[in-house]
């Protein structure tokens, strides 16, 4: 990837009261949340659960190998690295 700019994915809180994060780039929209076995929210395996979908297409949401990650962060850097793959995959 020389003389390419990488630019990390900004992510927003999509709903003010819920532990759900967006982004969008590049035709591609990605999404983390932050699970726990029990109580108020998402329930699943505790962490941060990322996921992406095309951003203009109405298919489902496509899980990234890894989720349930420990932090934010991890689960941010593993949007960022899906979405250069997925960048890879594009004609340019």
């Amino acid at each position: 990837m020389r003389g390419r700019i990488l630019m990390s994915l900004l992510f927003h809180r999509a709903v003010e009261d819920m532990e759900i994060w967006s982004a969008a780039s590049d035709g591609f929209s990605f999404v983390i949340t932050h699970e726990t076995p029990a109580g108020a929210g998402f329930h699943g395996r505790a962490g941060y659960v990322a996921s992406w979908r095309p951003l203009y297409r109405s298919n489902g949401a496509i899980k990234i190998g890894g989720s349930a990650f420990s932090t934010f962060a991890e689960a941010e850097q593993a949007c960022n690295t899906m979405l250069e793959y997925l960048k890879g995959l594009s004609p340019e």
